[in-house]
């Protein structure tokens, strides 16, 4: 991502300075996600720091200074992706703030909208998933970006358990662009892990996660 696409990060302080929430956001049509939000500003990722820092209003006030970006560049409003697993936020602090939800995707994503000018047309998932995996039907495939700092080890540790363990020679992908991201095979986008046609893990997984999804796909002797 480059800074000229309008990616903005934000931190909320408490009075000591230390770190209580931060939130990333973007013009929609550069998001990294697999939607279609152009004209929103889009929540790449929100999260607080820690327990102590949880009811609070930190990602509430975050939330609204990107409300409040959106407003000022004559935004339609603030789309988000949102799921109850990991790696992205879950959908009750959008809730909480105004958000509708808008459209879902297996197993557990949420797309949800605050809008701005009511009468805009919806923000939409990517959609056709099935159609989108057919395209890596052999072999292992690791879908990657640098959209997050934590994909790389995830990647390189999988990559390296294939090799070793499983005798694969991974396909590793790398994502360079949001239009790639966009066209991914997943809402989140960003990180995946195919084999022969299956989606294994549609966000950042483990090496010991990686050897059971892969042990419970062998046939017992």
């Amino acid at each position: 991502m480059q800074v000229e696409q309008g990616i903005r990060a934000k931190y909320a302080l408490d009075s000591d300075h230390q770190p209580l929430a931060y939130i990333e956001y973007l013009p929609g049509e550069y998001a990294w996600r697999g939607v279609n939000a152009h004209g929103y500003m889009f929540v790449h990722c929100i999260w607080t720091f820690s327990k102590r820092a949880q009811n609070k209003g930190a990602a509430s006030a975050l939330l609204n200074d990107c409300l409040q970006d959106a407003k000022m560049a004559g935004l339609k409003g603030v789309a988000v992706l949102a799921r109850d697993g990991p790696w992205l936020a879950s959908s009750g602090i959008f809730l909480k703030n105004g958000f509708e939800v808008v459209a879902t995707a297996a197993p557990d994503y949420q797309l949800l909208v605050r809008k701005l000018d009511e009468a805009a047309a919806d923000p939409t998932l990517a959609g056709n998933w099935q159609k989108r995996l057919s395209k890596y039907p052999n072999g292992l495939t690791i879908i990657r970006s640098q959209q997050c700092p934590h994909i790389a080890k995830f990647a390189d540790d999988i990559a390296a358990v294939a090799r070793k363990e499983y005798g694969l020679t991974p396909k590793v992908i790398e994502l360079k662009s949001c239009r790639e991201a966009q066209n991914a095979p997943t809402p989140y986008a960003v990180f995946s892990v195919i084999y022969d046609g299956q989606l294994l893990a549609d966000h950042q997984i483990s090496a010991a996660r990686f050897r059971n999804i892969m042990r419970n796909l062998q046939p017992s002797n």
